[in-house]
C-alpha cells in the first residue's frame, strides 16, 4: 500500500515525488519527478502494491492506472475538500461584483460600519492610483485571454502570479478589493470588555486604551483603533481641524456601495464550506447576506452536500451514511445540471475520477502519511541548506526511514 504525494526540490521550479508505505509508515522511494511516465515505471517493478493514495493530479492518476492496473486508488479526502474550496473562491470571484450589490440581511446583531469614511486626499489618491493600476492589469488579462493566450503564458509575460491571472479571466467585472477587519490578536483577552463598552455606545479609541491599560494591556492606541474602526457605528470625530472631502474622496467613499466590511471571496469560500454551527454569528450573517443571490443559494446547499459527506467519511463509522457511494451519485447528477458552470465543472472532474473518490468514501486510508514524510524530508533539506543534489537527499531520507 502506497502513498503518493509530490515535493519540491525548489520550489516553484522543479517537484518530485515522494512515496511512502502506508503499513510499514516509512519512505519507499523518491523520484526525481512527478510524471506519470516515472511513476509508471517505478510501480512496474514492483507488482505488490494493491492500493495507491494520492492527491487530485491527474498525473499521479494515470502513472498509477498504467503501473499498477490492479491496485485500488484512493482519492485524498482533504484534498477533494481543498479542491471543493478553490472551486468556490473562483466562483464567488467570478460574481464579485453582482455580490457586492446585496443588501444586509435584516434582523443583524453586529454593528458595523455603512459607509467609507473620510480620508486624506493624499490617501484617496494614492488608493485611486493603486486601483487604476490594478485595473488597466485586469483588462490586459481579459484581453489576452480573449485572443486566445494560455493562462501560464499570461502569467510569465506579464510577471503576474498564476491565482491572479486566474482570478480575472474568470471574474465577470473587476474584483475590487474587501476592506480587512483586524484580527484580535493581543486585544483576544479584553474582546469581553471591549464588547460591553461598544454597546454602551462608547466609541473613543483613545479613552478605550487608556481603560484597558489599567487592565494591564501593554499593546498601542493603534491596535484598538483598528479594532474599533470595523465596529463603529458613526465615523471618527476629527478634533484639530474641520476637514472636507473632495471629489476623489466622495467618489471613493461612494465607490464601495451597500456592502460594509466585505469580505474576500477566499474568506467567503471557507464560510461556505465549513458547517454552519462551526462558524461565527459574523459569519453566519455573511452567508445569509450572499444566499439572497439564488445561484449563490443553489451552489451553497450543493457545497454543503459534498463537504458534509466527505467530511464524515473515513472520521467516525457511525457517522458514515449507509450508502456513501449512491449519496455522491446522488449528488454528481444534481449537481451536474445546476446550472452553475463552475460547479458543473467541479462535478464532471469528480466524475472522471469517480472511483478513487467512492475508494476514499469507503476505505480508511489517505495522504495523511506522506503529508508528514514531505514535512520531514523538508527538515532534512534545511539541513543541508536546500543546496543538496538529488541523489544525495534521496540517499540521507532513506537512510533516515
Amino acid at each position: 500500500m502506497q502513498g503518493v504525494d509530490d515535493w519540491a526540490l525548489r520550489k516553484g521550479r522543479s517537484y518530485g515525488t515522494i512515496l511512502v508505505d502506508l503499513e510499514a509508515r516509512r519512505v519507499a522511494d523518491l523520484l526525481p519527478d512527478r510524471t506519470a511516465q516515472t511513476l509508471t515505471e517505478w510501480l512496474k517493478d514492483r507488482d505488490t502494491v494493491t492500493v495507491i493514495a494520492r492527491d487530485r493530479s491527474t498525473e499521479y492518476a494515470r502513472g498509477s492506472a498504467l503501473g499498477a492496473p490492479g491496485a485500488v486508488q484512493v482519492a485524498d479526502r482533504w484534498h477533494l475538500l481543498q479542491n471543493l474550496r478553490q472551486m468556490v473562491e473562483r466562483w464567488l470571484a467570478g460574481v464579485h461584483g453582482r455580490l457586492r450589490r446585496l443588501p444586509p440581511v435584516s434582523g443583524g446583531t453586529a454593528a458595523r460600519r455603512v459607509g467609507g469614511y473620510p480620508r486624506s486626499r493624499a490617501e484617496a489618491a494614492a488608493t485611486a492610483d493603486r486601483r487604476a493600476r490594478r485595473h488597466a492589469l485586469y483588462e490586459e488579462v481579459r484581453r489576452r485571454v480573449a485572443a486566445g493566450e494560455k493562462l501560464l503564458t499570461i502569467s510569465r509575460t506579464m510577471g503576474l502570479a498564476r491565482g491572479t491571472v486566474r482570478s480575472y479571466a474568470h471574474a465577470q467585472h473587476f474584483p475590487e478589493r474587501a476592506a480587512r477587519e483586524s484580527a484580535l490578536g493581543i486585544l483576544a483577552p479584553y474582546r469581553e470588555y471591549l464588547e460591553a463598552r461598544l454597546a454602551e455606545g462608547n466609541e473613543d479609541a483613545a479613552a478605550l486604551w487608556r481603560e484597558l491599560q489599567d487592565r494591564g494591556f501593554a499593546g498601542s492606541a493603534k491596535q484598538v483603533r483598528r479594532w474599533l474602526n470595523q465596529r463603529r457605528t458613526t465615523p471618527a470625530q476629527f478634533t484639530p481641524h474641520k476637514w472636507r472631502p473632495g471629489p476623489t474622496e466622495t467618489a471613493s467613499a461612494s465607490a464601495t456601495g451597500p456592502f460594509p466590511a466585505l469580505i474576500s471571496p477566499r474568506q467567503r469560500a471557507w464560510r461556505l464550506v465549513q458547517a454552519p454551527q462551526s462558524i461565527d454569528t459574523a459569519a453566519t450573517e455573511a452567508v445569509a447576506r450572499i444566499s439572497q443571490d439564488p445561484e449563490v443559494a443553489t451552489g451553497r446547499h450543493l457545497v454543503r452536500r459534498f463537504a458534509e459527506l466527505i467530511g464524515r467519511c473515513g472520521v467516525r463509522s457511525d457517522a458514515v451514511p449507509t450508502n456513501p457511494c449512491a449519496v455522491l451519485e446522488t449528488w454528481l447528477n444534481d449537481a451536474l445540471s445546476c446550472g452553475i458552470p463552475a460547479v458543473e465543472t467541479f462535478a464532471a472532474g469528480v466524475r472522471q475520477d469517480e472511483a478513487a473518490v467512492k475508494a476514499a468514501l469507503t476505505m480508511p486510508w489517505s495522504s495523511g502519511q506522506a503529508e508528514g514524510q514531505v514535512n520531514k524530508l523538508k527538515l532534512i533539506k534545511r539541513q543541508m541548506y536546500g543546496r543538496a543534489s538529488f541523489d544525495l537527499l534521496r540517499r540521507r531520507v532513506l537512510l533516515a526511514a
